[in-house]
């Protein structure tokens, strides 16, 4: 294993953080409310750092999407890298990928996932019905890539027959929809496999994703006990606070080197299926933890709905949720080990 990054990907790193840390402040985010940051998303397009992540592959993903976590940057950055363009790019024909790879590196497109396959789609001659409660940043999406009750993978377009949206709000400010499809046309998007590989590669994605909420939560928390004085020194001196920071840095590099591993060997074409599954659970129940100590070290302060902390803490319980909650990847794989013992 190597996570050491390539020369494209630290530079694609440095250039996300910089247009993060300059767009992604917290009285542009209040602004924003739920929805997302267009001026944001247009200045992470135009700087190609969608359309590079065809070339730098899920770990180069990984990085970026640290620094979006960083920042909880409010664009669809990571849907459409997960569920667009490294499903088209990876399982797409020579045609789809054409075709949908420059709009959606543009930001002329944008792509989100009814991830993971619940049951609810159906496929009869390519059309397909049944409704998803909550899919992240539907309200920005021009296509959503939906997995059939035969885990095949499908693109709809949000605006063709047969599909409606609406909007729904979940823990954190994702511009999520519910969506409700009804005979809709779809074009099919890989064969076999390709369900399993978009969703371990997303899971990875967003394993990512939390990695950046929980050091951007603990760089705010020891900011804040460096600063805060009690009884005449910094809150930082306190054993216990010492104690409850290193605790949450810990389970913060757990996540990240867990992420790393899984989207190396997704690069690498080596099987990834308990890995990612690892780093969703070290993502959900220690991103858990993690969000709750950065507000819980603010104090009085981390109560307060406005602070900045208070979005890391949001950010967090949702992928929490949207990873699909500890106990429930446990299972998944405990289930995966044991079928591998059997086979």
């Amino acid at each position: 294993m190597d996570f050491h990054p390539t020369e494209e990907q630290a530079a694609a790193a440095g250039l996300a953080a910089r247009i993060f840390s300059d767009l992604a402040t917290h009285e542009r985010l209040a602004a924003t409310g739920t929805g997302s940051d267009a001026e944001l998303w247009k200045a992470l397009t135009a700087a190609g750092l969608t359309a590079a992540v065809e070339e730098i592959g899920l770990l180069g993903l990984v990085l970026l999407l640290e620094e979006q976590g960083r920042t909880t940057a409010q664009v669809p950055y990571a849907a459409t890298c997960a569920y667009g363009i490294l499903p088209v790019a990876a399982h797409g024909s020579p045609e789809q990928r054409a075709r949908l790879l420059p709009v959606l590196g543009s930001g002329e497109a944008v792509a989100t996932g009814a991830f993971p396959a619940r049951g609810r789609i159906t496929t009869e001659r390519g059309r397909l019905t049944g409704t998803v409660p909550a899919v992240p940043w539907l309200r920005d999406a021009t296509h959503v890539l939906v997995p059939d009750t035969d885990r095949a993978l499908w693109l709809v377009r949000t605006d063709a027959p047969g599909v409606r949206t609406s909007p729904v709000e979940t823990t954190a400010p994702w511009s999520a929809g519910r969506l409700a499809l009804s005979g809709a046309e779809a074009e099919r998007i890989g064969s076999a496999g390709a369900y399993e590989h978009t969703l371990a590669a997303a899971r990875t994605a967003f394993a990512g994703l939390q990695a950046g909420v929980c050091a951007g939560s603990l760089a705010r928390a020891v900011e804040h006990t460096s600063t805060r004085e009690q009884f005449g020194r910094p809150l930082s001196t306190n054993q216990g606070v010492m104690l409850r920071a290193a605790d949450a840095h810990m389970d913060t590099e757990a996540i990240r080197v867990t992420t790393y591993e899984a989207a190396w060997r997704i690069d690498q074409g080596l099987p990834a299926h308990e890995y990612a599954l690892t780093a969703a659970w070290w993502a959900s129940e220690a991103g858990k933890r993690v969000v709750h100590a950065g507000q819980h070290l603010h104090g009085g302060m981390g109560a307060d709905l406005d602070h900045p902390v208070h979005r890391h803490f949001l950010w967090g319980r949702q992928l929490d949720a949207y990873l699909g909650c500890g106990s429930e990847l446990l299972a998944e794989l405990g289930a995966s080990i044991a079928e591998g013992e059997q086979a």
